[in-house]
């Protein structure tokens, strides 16, 4: 006699409700599309960012689409006292966080890694890295240790391949997944922690980059897509990660380039 084999509905795997997931950078770019993203599949979504009235712009547009799910708490992301203050009102608020991405980061120097001014390297890691490490302790201590949860953390394709002009920001994204997969052995079992590795992204962050046509040209060369990618393809990614779908997957760095390599 054959087994009997329950399969679940694939919708429900994806299903957030009743989960409070905290999003930082989530004022615009691939923040507001992760929030969205995650609004959308009925996670209230807390968004952070520097900037109270881009987050309140932003946390209206959501709950147009999607009513009431998300609120908006500023944050510097590199600051110690900013972040605990971000947990703290989060939890009044929610009394738990379920899910955490770690998507704000800083780009202030473009150039040969020996070439940065030490304050360019400081505040590139001072936010990519250390404020991560902060605010996933914060989170961790304050909910995820009682409750579990999953955090994915927003790497970038130079933290696995180095490019030209961006070596501070690929080292810092670099260590980044280090952290990454680090948290996820020493958590795995209580909870889940990847990482998502994007490549070039038409977002403001960078157009820098995707605005000059010598380095926009580079990058369509050698990706077999033709293009590059836009916010809610990276969203995408992410929603699986934090969702039951990803349950048996940690430790991960999901790349999301069209199979470009570089940038």
């Amino acid at each position: 006699m054959a087994a009997i084999v329950s399969v679940v509905p694939a919708g429900s795997l994806f299903d957030l409700s009743g989960r409070v997931a905290l999003v930082t950078g989530a004022s615009r770019g691939i923040g507001s599309a992760i929030a969205e993203i995650l609004a959308e599949h009925g996670a209230q979504v807390v968004l952070s960012s520097r900037k109270q009235a881009d987050l309140d712009t932003e946390a209206e547009r959501i709950n147009a689409l999607y009513p009431e799910k998300a609120v908006a708490i500023a944050a510097h992301a590199g600051k110690q006292d900013d972040l605990e203050r971000l947990v703290q009102q989060a939890m009044e608020r929610f009394s738990r966080i379920d899910i955490l991405i770690n998507n704000a980061a800083t780009n202030p120097y473009f150039g040969p890694v020996l070439g940065a001014e030490l304050s360019a390297w400081d505040k590139t890691f001072e936010v990519n890295l250390r404020g991560i490490f902060v605010l996933t302790q914060q989170v961790y201590r304050a909910s995820m240790e009682a409750h579990g949860g999953a955090i994915v953390n927003i790497a970038s394709i130079g933290g696995i391949r180095p490019g030209l002009g961006l070596g501070v920001y690929n080292v810092s994204k670099a260590a980044l997944i280090m952290l990454t997969r680090q948290l996820a052995r020493e958590l795995g079992g209580q909870v889940r922690v990847n990482a998502v590795a994007p490549g070039l992204v038409k977002t403001r962050f960078a157009e820098a980059l995707w605005g000059n046509q010598e380095i926009l040209d580079r990058v369509l060369a050698q990706n077999p897509m033709g293009r590059i990618g836009v916010p809610s393809e990276v969203a995408a990614a992410v929603l699986f990660l934090a969702s039951d779908a990803a349950s048996y997957v940690n430790g991960e760095v999901l790349v999301v380039d069209g199979g470009g390599g570089e940038v």
